[in-house]
C-alpha cells in the first residue's frame, strides 16, 4: 500500500512562479527523483507517491512551504491504496492510490476544503477528514512567518528553539511563541493519531 498526493498551487498566477516551483521542486527532490517519484505538470499541479508513514508529514510540508509564501497557498488531496503499474512517469502509473488522489483532487475544487483524504475504507476515512477540517482551520491561516518555521521543524526534527532562533535571527522565546501560536505539540500528536489509523487499513 503506498500514498499518492496531488495538488495544485491555490493563486499561483498571482505569485513569482519561478519562486514557488523551484522551492517546491528543491522539497520534491529530497523525496526522490522526478518523474518516477514526482512531476509538476500543467502549470500548477504536482503528483508524487510516499510511504504512507510518511505521508501527514509529507503533506505538511508542502503546505508550510508553499503557505511561506505571500499569498499563495495549496489544496491537496491524499490518496490511499495499492499501485497496479509503475511506470518510468508518475502521471502514467495507476492503481487504487491513483485513482482515489485524482478524483479528490476534482472534489476538493469544487466543496473550497484544502485537504483531504480517499482510503478504501469509508470509516477511516470519516475520521481522517473530520480531523483534516478542524487541523486545517489551522493551516489555512498560517502566517508566512508561522509557515516558515513550521517547515523548519518538519524539515529538520532535532532542530533546538536555539537553532531556530539563530536561523530566523529572532529570540528564543519568539520561537515559542510562534510554535505555540501553530500548535506544534498538537500537530506532532496529530501525525501520531494519523499513522495509527493508516496503519489500521
Amino acid at each position: 500500500m503506498i500514498a499518492v498526493i496531488t495538488g495544485d498551487i491555490i493563486n499561483s498566477q498571482h505569485a513569482d512562479t519561478e519562486v514557488w516551483i523551484t522551492r517546491l521542486k528543491n522539497l520534491l527532490e529530497n523525496w526522490g527523483s522526478s518523474p518516477l517519484a514526482w512531476e509538476i505538470y500543467r502549470g500548477d499541479e504536482f503528483q508524487f507517491k510516499c510511504s504512507i508513514d510518511e505521508v501527514f508529514w509529507r503533506f505538511l510540508a508542502i503546505k508550510s512551504l508553499i503557505r511561506s509564501q505571500e499569498n499563495l497557498d495549496v489544496r491537496i488531496a491524499i490518496g490511499i491504496g495499492e499501485e497496479n503499474f509503475s511506470s518510468e512517469k508518475i502521471t502514467e502509473s495507476n492503481g487504487t492510490a491513483y485513482v482515489h488522489s485524482g478524483r479528490l483532487l476534482n472534489d476538493l475544487k469544487s466543496d473550497g476544503h484544502t485537504v483531504s483524504i480517499k482510503t478504501s475504507n469509508e470509516a477511516v476515512d470519516r475520521d481522517l477528514n473530520i480531523l483534516l477540517k478542524w487541523s486545517s482551520k489551522d493551516f489555512d491561516s498560517w502566517t508566512v512567518a508561522t509557515a516558515e518555521i513550521i517547515h523548519e521543524m518538519i524539515m529538520n526534527q532535532d532542530l533546538t528553539q536555539e537553532d531556530l532562533a539563530r536561523k530566523f535571527a529572532i529570540s528564543q522565546s519568539s520561537v515559542s511563541q510562534r510554535l505555540k501560536r501553530a500548535n506544534y505539540e498538537l500537530i506532532v500528536e496529530t501525525n501520531q493519531y494519523f499513522r495509527k489509523k493508516i496503519s489500521e487499513l
